[in-house]
């Protein structure tokens, strides 16, 4: 999928018998100069684009190069855009000259625009020069659109020609209306509007250890509400006094919805699901101790299962969970203190999971959970394979690991060399390590 250096070697003629040339050859093609092995972070910056991760023998690649501060999308929002042709998939990201502190912080006043990455040349588009803030990470790729807002505004810019479209301006009344996903067809976009409050809690509480249980606390009035992209018809689905957020379209369905009940994931039931026509979300699981959490939830590929990180109590007995949309029937995978992952992502083929990992500072505590791991099912369990150390990145930043289309590689985001970068990590192990 993406370009990698070559090393030719440069072979010396010399007068020797047939037999030792023969052998000099046969060498030769056997060992290639390879690519270095180097600790993951351990240079700032790193001498090299390429490398072979030391301590795990997987072979990472830098994707974006610039000075500037590049983030790969939250690990739920599809950033990938089939090729036209074979030019290569495209990855959407977002870059800022400015350097924001941590993910831990309200980002209400970035100055980011969006990019496109090729996977396969590794070229890099800027789709946007936006002169304000922009917000959304929603990606039409049949319509080959990005989607995103600006204030009371939402566009979409084209990925082949960069060129932008105003979609809806909401009015007066619905000033605090973010969009946050597409439907399955590509033809709603979906979101929360709450009340100025929120808002100004958000600002004047900038971390997110104050304003989380603030919001939480306040208790305000959210609606959930659909905007038909063609005919911006806005339609309120389902309205609380809970916080609504996270909302998720079905990748597969395109009157399925998910979202959560946000605040301390100890106090609320937190993953909902519900068909858009109908005003009656169903729970997808139901906590059943003091202390339990779920949450991070994201849909299979086929749309079948919400997964969902699981905790029975906080911080004590860690699964990966998944539960049925239909049903409600549940399955839960054990894994370790140190494999617990900020975020899992599943494999295209739904085979396989990947996690981000988390430093001592995390919920699991763990002593030795800075890694990006591969996760394969066995039973009831998983079974963990480290791809990347992550010793020298800051967790504030949460790395957001994302499958590429192909199935081959790990893309993420990190800052072990400074500011923040969008990196990919091979999945099958360097041969020669």
């Amino acid at each position: 999928m993406f370009s990698t250096s070559s090393f030719p070697i440069q072979k010396a003629l010399v007068k020797l018998d047939i037999f030792f040339i023969l052998i000099a050859v046969v060498s030769s093609c056997s060992n290639p100069q390879r690519i270095p092995e180097m600790e993951t972070g351990g240079q700032k910056p790193m001498s090299s684009v390429e490398w072979i991760d030391q301590d795990t023998g997987h072979k990472l690649i830098k994707l974006t190069r610039s000075g500037a501060d590049n983030r790969s999308f939250y690990f739920h929002n599809n950033p990938f855009i089939p090729a036209q042709g074979d030019e290569g998939d495209l990855m959407v990201f977002y870059g800022s000259e400015e350097v924001r502190k941590s993910d831990h912080w309200y980002k209400g006043k970035d100055i980011k625009q969006l990019f496109t990455l090729n996977l396969k040349s590794l070229e890099i588009k800027q789709l946007t020069h936006h002169p304000a803030s922009i917000s959304g990470e929603i990606v039409g790729k049949k319509r080959r659109e990005v989607f995103y807002q600006s204030s009371d505004t939402v566009f979409a810019v084209n990925v082949d020609n960069a060129q932008s479209r105003i979609i809806y301006v909401f009015p007066d009344s619905l000033t605090q209306a973010k969009i946050t996903t597409l439907n399955a067809d590509e033809q709603l976009l979906a979101g929360v509007y709450s009340i100025a409050e929120k808002d100004s809690i958000l600002k004047n509480n900038p971390r997110k250890g104050d304003y989380f249980k603030l919001i939480y606390e306040a208790k305000l009035p959210h609606t959930l509400f659909t905007l038909n992209v063609d005919d911006q018809k806005i339609s309120q689905i389902h309205s609380d006094s809970a916080w609504l957020n996270h909302v998720q379209f079905s990748p597969t369905d395109p009157e399925r919805l998910m979202f959560c009940h946000e605040g301390p994931w100890h106090f609320v039931d937190r993953i909902w699901s519900m068909n858009i026509h109908d005003e009656t979300p169903m729970l997808m699981h139901k906590r059943t101790v003091e202390r339990e959490i779920a949450g991070h939830e994201f849909f299979s590929r086929d749309g079948k299962t919400i997964w969902f990180d699981l905790q029975i109590p906080r911080g004590e007995t860690f699964y990966l969970a998944g539960a049925n949309v239909e049903t409600g029937e549940e399955k839960k995978y054990t894994m370790t203190r140190d494999e617990w992952s900020i975020h899992f992502n599943i494999s295209p083929d739904q085979s396989i999971f990947v996690g981000d990992g988390g430093d001592s500072t995390q919920v699991a505590k763990a002593k030795d959970g800075m890694w990006l791991y591969l996760f394969k099912p066995e039973g009831n369990s998983l079974h963990s394979e480290k791809l990347v150390n992550m010793q020298h990145h800051n967790y504030d930043l949460e790395p957001n690991v994302h499958f590429s289309p192909d199935g081959k590689w790990i893309i993420f985001r990190a800052n072990f060399e400074g500011r923040s970068q969008i990196y990919a990590v091979e999945i099958e192990k360097d041969k020669s390590f």
